[in-house]
């Protein structure tokens, strides 16, 4: 069986792709890393903002227990 056009195109394709620049896909992957860098970045600082809310909504209802406490 030979190949038909259509693979021997895809396979061409594929050559080109692969080793048609230099650090075509070296560069790729590296966008590809910043992004999910980035992407975590974003969910740790998201992270760190729910954090800090919980934090200032604790605080103000332990001074309000004091309040409370002490009839002020």
């Amino acid at each position: 069986m030979a190949p038909g056009m259509w693979q021997i195109l895809l396979v061409v394709l594929l050559a080109a792709v692969l080793f048609g620049g230099r650090g075509k896909i070296a560069a790729v992957m590296g966008d590809f890393a910043k992004g999910i860098t980035s992407f975590r970045k974003g969910l740790k600082d998201d992270e760190d903002e729910t954090t800090n809310d919980a934090e200032d909504t604790s605080a103000i209802s332990d001074e309000s227990r004091d309040d409370e406490k002490t009839g002020s």
